[in-house]
């Protein structure tokens, strides 16, 4: 191989090497969340987690944060309300359902966002595109019911909920005219300072306070807390700021676009889940006909118009409602060349 080609290789393997572990550790993030938080304690838990980021992003962002304007600051604080209910739904759903279920459920978003697009559109999505979100269905009806006639878990409905309002979240924010020309850093933090503090105002008639679940932690779910904070959100966010502009959009979608195969393998591998053989062909037909959407999926019109003016930062990636994907966000995926996590 010649030595231009071989360097070309091992350049795009390092670029995509962080994207791909960012995947991996959304993947991780419903077992992680699972290890920190149960039905009573998801409120102190979010409190917690996102209080432990907001400070560093803040930081990052102090000089973008002082140049927003009126217009902007109300505009991330309405997503932030919007956001806030995200965390919710995906975080109760994952610790009332399996981190396979909640890990593949969730990925419905990818296919779910083009369809509400479509519909604002008034178009039509391509037939390949339809006949994906076909399967999809199939899978996950095949997935919930573990191949029977069960209806779906309390868990599974409230994060089929969150993938639901994940769609018209991204839907949102790449229409928000405020937000147009907007700095992603800034705005994210808005988001998630305003998200925190609907938790903290929930946190104090729901569950123990957070101070309290905080020292009831052992070293390891501290770790996993940590876990959470420090990579699902913090470098999750940073490497995807990094990753739109050092690579294509649509190569950053592809590799994020295994989170769902990550949350298998560790709900599996780690957490011991057990699938049926029709609860197997369920999850299978949810990673095909997820991928096969995206590939599908017709490509998106910025929301300024043709030419895409105004597309500005916010509008990059899905970034936002990714910030942990997988209960964590991790929560919209990034977009389409031609077109936000």
């Amino acid at each position: 191989m010649p030595a231009s080609l071989s360097k070309r290789s091992t350049s795009s393997v390092l670029r995509d090497l962080p994207v791909l572990l960012v995947a991996v550790v959304w993947g991780s993030s419903f077992l992680a969340v699972q290890r920190v938080a149960g039905p009573g304690t998801v409120v102190a838990m979010l409190v917690l987690r996102f209080g432990l980021v907001l400070p560093p992003l803040g930081a990052a962002a102090w000089r973008a944060l002082r140049r927003l304007s009126r217009a902007e600051w109300l505009g991330g604080a309405a997503l932030g309300l919007v956001l806030s209910g995200i965390f919710l739904l995906e975080t109760y759903g994952a610790v009332h359902t399996s981190a396979t279920n909640a890990g593949l459920i969730i990925s419905l978003a990818m296919v779910l966002t083009p369809l509400g697009e479509s519909a604002l559109g008034r178009t039509a999505p391509p037939r390949a595109f339809l006949a994906a979100a076909g399967v999809a269905v199939l899978g996950v009806a095949l997935l919930t019911g573990d191949g029977g006639l069960r209806a779906p878990s309390l868990g599974d409905l409230l994060v089929l909920g969150a993938a639901l309002v994940r769609s018209a979240y991204v839907l949102a924010m790449g229409r928000c005219r405020a937000l147009r020309n907007s700095d992603m850093l800034a705005v994210t933090w808005v988001q998630l300072a305003v998200a925190t503090g609907v938790f903290a105002v929930v946190a104090l008639s729901v569950g123990p306070a957070p101070w309290i679940l905080a020292g009831s932690y052992g070293v390891g779910q501290w770790a996993w807390l940590l876990h959470l904070s420090l990579f699902c959100t913090l470098f999750a966010f940073f490497v995807q700021m990094w990753a739109v502009r050092a690579t294509s959009p649509s190569r950053v979608s592809l590799l994020l676009g295994t989170e769902p195969l990550w949350a298998a393998v560790f709900g599996i591998t780690v957490a011991g889940n057990r699938m049926g053989p029709l609860a197997l062909l369920g999850g299978a037909l949810v990673l095909v006909a997820t991928e096969w959407g995206r590939r599908a999926a017709p490509m998106s019109r910025p929301a300024g118009g043709g030419d895409g003016a105004g597309a500005g930062p916010a509008a990059e990636t899905g970034a936002v409602a990714d910030l942990g994907a997988g209960a964590g966000s991790g929560l919209g995926e990034p977009r389409r060349e031609s077109a936000p996590v």
